[in-house]
């Protein structure tokens, strides 16, 4: 495409070359454009420069388009109809859409949201397709990049203004270890948790988070002499934890799922810490205006609000029953 020579084109010629076909008169064309009948006898010389050619005669009833000015009315109704539809926001139709919406989201949160957001988005939205990924870091420049349309991570300490955050809910924290593991005798320490391995559950830019609980319990993994594991596939953590003496901090409400959490434990921290891991929905400001972003941040948000009524008080219940 040769933009430069488009650049030299005044496309207003073409919306008054149109209007010209359609009226064959110079006055009437210049009562519907709303300018003077000289004004628009100067576009008649304009366009008739630009294509070498006269493109109109005059006739007894008005004026006869030339050869030319046909051939160019053949194109020109398709070419800004093109642009006009181009500049103008169509209604959005979820039924329709054949898009691809990518978000960052770890196992550990799609384990709660994503079934029953598949299922909204199913009845909805059949044709949507949605790529999720569950390890990337830096989520807050890959969103301002594109290169993700939404992320669901727990809360950080800051974030921009041109990010739009909306808040989810929150889980207590809590250890998770398989049932009769030497920690669930007696009331744990954090001296004590030295003495176990430790399964670190993978969560993005963790060093930026706003609660510190899970960052401590980060930091005192590294601790000389005591193993760890960091791995982001939650079932396979699960099963780990069910068949050795590893602990793993993480969201309480993992153990609401019976199946999932089958001779799993949760305790709380070994110290006071009355914190809760809070989730945030991100986006970018550049997708402010977008209808399916839009629409698509509204059913994540709606899936949240089902689903919390009956997470928080079971989860807590689990975790502060041995207590």
């Amino acid at each position: 495409m040769n933009t430069r020579e488009l650049a030299k084109i005044d496309l207003n010629l073409l919306i008054s070359l149109q209007v010209l076909l359609e009226e064959k008169s110079v006055s009437r064309a210049a009562e519907r454009l709303f300018i003077t009948q000289p004004a628009m006898s100067k576009t008649l010389s304009r366009l008739r420069a630009l294509f070498g050619d006269p493109l109109f005669t005059r006739a007894s009833h008005g004026m006869q388009p030339t050869p030319r000015a046909l051939e160019l009315e053949l194109g020109l109704t398709r070419i800004l109809g093109g642009i006009s539809q181009l500049v103008t926001q169509n209604e959005f139709d979820p039924a329709l859409s054949d898009a691809e919406v990518t978000i960052a989201l770890s196992e550990y949160i799609g384990l709660a949201l994503l079934p029953k957001l598949t299922e909204r988005l199913q009845a909805q939205a059949p044709r949507l397709n949605i790529r999720i990924i569950t390890r990337v870091e830096n989520q807050l420049e890959q969103l301002a990049l594109g290169k993700l349309d939404f992320a669901v991570h727990i809360k950080q300490a800051r974030y921009g203004d041109e990010f739009r955050v909306a808040e989810l809910g929150g889980s207590p924290p809590a250890l998770l270890l398989r049932d009769g593991h030497p920690l669930c005798d007696t009331p744990s320490t954090p001296t004590m948790l030295n003495d176990y391995p430790v399964i670190r559950l993978y969560v993005s830019d963790w060093e930026q988070l706003e609660m510190r609980s899970i960052s401590r319990l980060f930091e005192q993994s590294a601790l000389p002499g005591q193993g760890s594991l960091e791995i982001s596939h939650l079932m396979t953590a699960m099963e780990i934890l069910r068949n050795t003496d590893y602990y793993m901090p993480a969201p309480a409400y993992l153990t609401q799922s019976e199946t999932n959490s089958k001779g799993i434990t949760a305790l709380p921290l070994p110290w006071e810490d009355d914190a809760t891991l809070d989730y945030v929905l991100v986006a970018h400001q550049r997708t402010e205006n977008s209808p399916l972003h839009n629409w698509l941040w509204e059913q994540i948000t709606c899936t949240i609000r089902d689903l919390r009524p009956t997470q928080p008080n079971k989860l807590r219940q689990r975790v502060t029953a041995r207590r």
